[in-house]
């Protein structure tokens, strides 16, 4: 029989249970594996694959394709997971009819089982529309990075009243148009522990504190991956760079000292075959 995948309701019972949810991205085949043996009950396929992946300076320029192509590897990779697509920059904000064509290119194409948007009560109407169409959706507030240009960079977001209580509507607007969920990003610890409280569904933090229901972080800031920029939200469980160069140096060591490949790594021919092969010149 099939493995069966963690759904939506899973997710809602832990935030009634009081347990804590964890999440994290994947974008390939074989760290997806590895995520969901692990027993992370949701992976998100991030469009930060752009950035982590793809060496782009933000997200803006992933595509559809892009996220379709990289969610198949992941759902191939999983059994257990309720795997997530991140709807890319305008792939849902030009009409309602955009919006379902494209979310339903990840349930349809890709094989997931729920999808990704940023904002609040701009978007809940597609929100709304989507769930009708039995799409499941995870809302995703604060700090949205595809807004980055409107927002002038990566900032916090709810440290005044009139932002705050935004905050506050877009959570609540996003729980009425039907979403599962909502990742809150960068917003004030005690913020999104009262958004936290006022939703009946589950928060998912980043850099949003303690007190939500569940956090979220990018794969490759977990297991530490990169030296040049760690952000502040993120905490290093490995240092797998350092870990990965000195491994990649002794390889190439060993291939100019001509110690690799030995006998070991080698496969061999029958001596007859390889003598009658040169008796054949």
């Amino acid at each position: 029989m099939p493995a069966q995948r963690v759904t939506i309701n899973d997710i809602r019972e832990m935030k009634l249970r009081g347990e804590k949810i964890a999440m994290l991205t994947s974008y390939d085949y074989s760290t997806a594996r590895i995520v969901d043996r692990a027993g992370i009950p949701i992976i998100l396929v991030g469009d930060s694959l752009g950035m982590v992946v793809l060496g782009y300076e933000n997200t803006l320029p992933v595509t559809m394709d892009v996220m379709i192509h990289h969610s198949r590897a992941v759902v191939r990779g999983t059994e257990h997971a309720l795997i997530i697509g991140d709807m890319p920059f305008m792939t849902y904000h030009i009409s309602v009819e955009d919006a379902l064509r494209n979310a339903a290119r990840f349930i349809q194409e890709a094989g997931t089982q729920a999808v990704k948007l940023e904002g609040g009560v701009t978007v809940a109407d597609k929100v709304k529309r989507m769930v009708e169409c039995g799409i499941p959706v995870m809302g995703h507030i604060g700090l949205t990075p595809q807004s980055v240009n409107q927002f002038g960079g990566h900032k916090v977001q709810g440290k005044s009243v009139e932002v705050a209580k935004r905050l506050l509507d877009d959570a609540l607007a996003l729980e009425q148009a039907g979403a599962f969920a909502v990742v809150l990003e960068s917003v004030p610890a005690r913020l999104a522990a009262l958004i936290t409280e006022r939703v009946s569904i589950p928060t998912i933090g980043i850099g949003a504190g303690p007190g939500c229901d569940g956090q979220v972080q990018v794969i490759n800031d977990l297991l530490g991956l990169f030296s040049e920029f760690v952000p502040k939200h993120a905490k290093q469980y490995a240092k797998l760079l350092d870990i990965m160069t000195k491994a990649i140096g002794e390889y190439q060591a060993e291939i100019k000292a001509g110690v690799f490949p030995t006998k070991e790594h080698s496969y061999i021919i029958d001596s007859a075959v390889l003598e009658e092969l040169k008796a054949a010149k």
